[in-house]
């Protein structure tokens, strides 16, 4: 065999750079995408955001040479010819970037309010001073500074110290007194009847019960801070001591008949018990609040439902007329380093708008198709698959997974995720489907309404089902309320 050269002609697909950049900015939340366009315009002077236009405004309201970012849609924005000239021919994908004729905005109106982050910036109070909320307390905080405040030996503060780091999140001391052995200095070389005195101790800290080695610990120790003389309080310790089993299944006639006490006692033992925190350190959570803002809104209006995006989750980006008008003038390395950011520019304007309207094309076929349940409620929601939306908008299933993933919708019935709104069906009598989500809507509402002292066995719930039209088994309804998180009846059990 000889070395030679071959030639061989063939045809490849591949992704163009600005193609990847569109496909990105898709699937990102609204924070992410704030975060993405703001790292991006920090790179290319082309670009720039509404908020820092008004910022750089001159103190009569004379804005400087920034885009004009105003209220009413702006007209197309002139580019000097020495940019057009050199820009290039290429376009997106029709699915990801259609044709765009406003440069400065994205969105299906110039009228959007500011981004989130400009609003947080815009807010304040007269003076100019944001309102600061303190930083939330941890539990490790919280009882650090009781620990402080208590009469503690340098000795037990150590120790106290080791357990308070040792509680988990629900303030439990999951791993025993021999973690916190351990994890103590070795001089200190305490023992685990001095380390649980200290523990005993710290449980009496607020909130109490906290430092318990498992629930029932906790539930004892919260019912020994009541007074003596608390009503069912020593029946409630009996109670816990020996059947916290049968309590956990509500069984109120069991725990009588062990106990030989009267059943309107153990029920009033039992109600005192659940007015204890079985979880004391979950109340101290210092994990801030997330805050879902909707990018769609879907109102009935005119007897028929519409969709629009939420304007103040839309980026006001536009490009910079100031470096633009510069473009003319420059020569050389920098007339092709600033065309070339002009490009990248307009290119991301574009993904911009294509990704704002394919997000509210995705959500105009989802409330189309689940009009029923905007109108009627969880249980007359339709099924829905990825494929469906895809083929009614030309798109592929990837892109509809993409668009749909952390976008929400608020509706008059609450702000879901997109994907909420899809759901697998199950066949019914006469011959079309459910939802897995009506479905689950239907258990719910039976097993709201069933019989305190007689509840629904999954069997039973399958052959109500059944009377309704709807084929399922057994085995489908113990999984549909397992994962609602309902106990099965013989956990449901309880006195009327």
């Amino acid at each position: 065999m000889k070395p030679g050269l071959q030639f061989r002609l063939n045809q490849q697909l591949t992704l163009t750079p600005q193609l990847q950049q569109a496909i990105r900015l898709l699937q990102l939340s609204q924070l992410e995408l704030e975060a993405e366009l703001r790292q991006i315009a920090e790179g290319n002077p082309l670009l720039e955001f509404a908020e820092d236009a008004e910022a750089e405004a001159d103190p009569d309201g004379e804005s400087t040479d920034g885009p004009d970012f105003d209220n009413d849609y702006p007209s197309r924005q002139e580019t000097p010819k020495s940019a057009k000239d050199d820009e290039s021919t290429a376009t997106p994908s029709e699915e990801l970037a259609p044709e765009w004729e406003d440069d400065r905005f994205h969105g299906e109106a110039s009228d959007y309010g500011g981004s989130a982050s400009s609003r947080a910036s815009g807010g304040g109070d007269e003076d100019g001073f944001e309102p600061q909320n303190a930083a939330p307390q941890s539990l490790q905080q919280h009882l650090e500074w009781q620990l402080n405040l208590s009469q503690f030996s340098p000795r037990d503060h150590a120790i106290a110290t080791a357990i308070i780091h040792a509680l988990d999140e629900d303030g439990y001391l999951r791993d025993g007194v021999e973690a916190v052995e351990a994890a103590l200095p070795a001089e200190l070389r305490p023992g685990a009847g001095e380390i649980e005195a200290v523990r005993q101790r710290v449980q009496r800290f607020d909130p109490t019960g906290i430092a318990s080695l498992d629930l029932r610990d906790c539930l004892l120790c919260q019912l020994s801070q009541f007074a003596a003389e608390t009503p069912y309080r020593d029946l409630a310790i009996r109670i816990v001591n020996e059947e916290l089993e049968l309590l956990a299944r509500n069984d109120s006639v069991r725990i009588a008949r062990k106990l030989k006490a009267a059943e309107a006692d153990v029920a009033a033992a039992a109600a005192l018990i659940r007015s204890l925190d079985p979880r004391p350190g979950a109340a101290l959570d210092a994990t801030p609040v997330e805050y879902v803002a909707p990018d769609v809104y879907a109102r009935r209006e005119g007897g028929r439902w519409h969709v629009s995006l939420n304007p103040d989750s839309q980026p006001r980006l536009g490009l910079n007329q100031h470096y633009c008008n510069l473009i003319a003038r420059a020569r050389g390395d920098d007339a092709t380093w600033m065309k070339g950011q002009l490009q990248e520019a307009r290119w991301l304007l574009k993904s911009l708008q294509s990704r704002a309207e394919t997000l509210t094309k995705v959500a105009e076929v989802i409330v189309r198709r689940q009009s029923a349940f905007l109108d009627y409620g969880p249980e007359a929601m339709h099924p829905l698959v990825l494929r469906e939306v895809a083929e009614e908008v030309g798109m592929h299933e990837s892109t509809i997974s993409r668009v749909t993933t952390r976008k929400y919708m608020h509706t008059p019935r609450g702000t879901f995720e997109l994907k909420h709104f899809f759901s697998s069906g199950v066949s019914t009598e006469d011959g079309g489907s459910a939802s897995a989500t009506a479905i689950q809507a239907m258990l719910r509402k039976l097993i709201t309404a069933e019989d305190a002292r007689r509840p629904l066995s999954d069997q039973a719930l399958a052959e109500e089902l059944h009377r309704r039209g709807i084929q399922v088994a057994r085995r489908t309804v113990a999984k549909y309320r397992e994962a609602m998180r309902i106990p099965s009846s013989s956990e449901r059990v309880r006195a009327s």
